[in-house]
């Protein structure tokens, strides 16, 4: 079953709000078993509005559409369905009733703007009434049209409540099963990871698809069960393979991100964290702790960008400040040992480097970091040469940070 989705909206078109609405559809849908025809996204104009979904109802068996529900003049979607495929637009009475009622409940004010949510095209059945969003489905030409919000958290709703179980029960047999898996993967080029994949020699029906997503790279895997195919044993071969050839450079799959990773192995092994931060800023605490229960394993971070704030604050000596500089393996093993020592942790962590787009020289050049980790056995260093501008440059640095911790921990739980 095709499918195709439509994103409505200018302030898409403008590049003022990110476009994350298809993407959640996309995957969900693809996941649940259909296959994605075209994604569109088009502005807030009647005429290409109209001209988008006959043109969408001529290639596929489905149509999903976000955005241009609301009240306000520039919300103009059912405007242009009713227009495009000749259904004079009529008031539900059960959305107009619930509106009416939710007014009187909190003013005296006349129901004004919030009727336009009741008024949809004619042969329209809405998703869910009673939940103050709108959202209705279309059937046309014997095709199922979903028209949903554009507020993400909205649409999200209505997507995997309403639009996947009503598509599920529309054809028999019209669905594949289908596998997959994302790789995330750290620290290893795009371009080795295509290499090493190639020698693996996977079957036809594996679908490999390679995304950068800095500083990363995501490997997605799908098999999709067909006529004789044994899908669910390919796909767990397939997946052993790619384990074996890429190893440790995959840090998770699917939505794990480098932090709940590391969190859940800090969890593991009853270990608790402190990080000592100069040119990131606080940015490897802010990726721990976007984690609910961070705190189980977080003790906190010291952020010592000025040379007096190592002294005080992590007992660096002023003496390998002077002699080393404060980018130098000296100066940030000083630094992990007394965010350990300060806090109590089982594990310091600590980063100091030239993030630039100033400060480098040819010793030291931008981009130069060194992380360092200290434990109660051992305290070790690492120095990089990153490339890129500045904010990459900090992204890199904290996540080779927390890749770091990752490996320890991993070596940890196999000895």
């Amino acid at each position: 079953m095709k499918i195709e989705i439509i994103a409505i909206g200018d302030e898409l078109t403008s590049g003022r709000i990110l476009n994350t609405t298809s993407s959640f559809a996309a995957r969900n849908l693809y996941e649940a078993g259909y296959d994605i025809y075209a994604m569109n996204t088009i502005g807030d104009t009647p005429s290409l509005i109209g001209e988008a979904l006959k043109q969408a109802l001529g290639r596929v068996d489905a149509v999903l559409v976000t955005g241009g529900l609301g009240t306000t003049d520039d919300d103009l979607t059912n405007e242009a369905v009713s227009k495009a495929l000749n259904r004079p637009t009529m008031p539900n009475l059960e959305i107009l009733a619930n509106i009416r009622t939710h007014l009187d409940e909190i003013t005296a004010s006349p129901v004004g703007r919030l009727e336009k949510l009741a008024w949809l095209p004619s042969g329209a059945e809405a998703l869910n009434p009673r939940s103050r969003m709108a959202g209705y489905m279309l059937i046309h030409d014997d095709k199922p049209i979903f028209f949903l919000p554009g507020i993400p958290s909205q649409m999200q709703q209505l997507l995997i409540e309403e639009v996947l179980p009503k598509l599920s029960t529309w054809h028999e047999n019209h669905r594949l099963t289908t596998y997959q898996r994302i790789f995330r993967i750290f620290n290893l080029p795009e371009t080795e990871v295509n290499r090493r994949i190639e020698t693996l020699d996977l079957s036809p029906d594996v679908h490999i698809g390679y995304y950068p997503v800095f500083p990363e790279v995501h490997l997605s895997l799908t098999v999709r069960d067909k006529k004789n195919n044994d899908a669910k044993r390919l796909f767990k071969s397939s997946c052993k393979a790619i384990n074996t050839v890429l190893g440790d450079s995959i840090y998770g799959c699917d939505r794990e991100s480098m932090e709940k990773v590391v969190g859940k192995l800090l969890l593991e092994n009853n270990l608790k964290l402190a990080v000592a931060e100069s040119c990131t800023g606080g940015m490897i605490c802010q990726k721990i702790t976007n984690s609910p229960g961070s705190s189980a394993y977080l003790l906190g971070g010291v952020v010592s960008y000025s040379n007096s704030l190592k002294v005080i604050y992590l007992s660096v000596s002023p003496e390998a400040l002077e002699q080393h500089g404060a980018v130098s393996r000296e100066v940030a093993e000083e630094m992990a040992v007394g965010v350990r020592a300060k806090s109590g942790a089982d594990i310091g962590l600590a980063v100091t480097g030239i993030a630039g787009p100033d400060g480098g020289s040819v010793e030291k050049p931008v981009g130069t970091v060194y992380i360092a980790i200290a434990t109660s056995e051992e305290n070790w260093v690492t120095k990089f040469h990153f490339q890129g501008d500045r904010n990459e440059i900090r992204e890199i640095t904290a996540q080779s940070g927390l890749d770091l911790i990752r490996k320890y921990l991993l070596q940890k739980l196999t000895h």
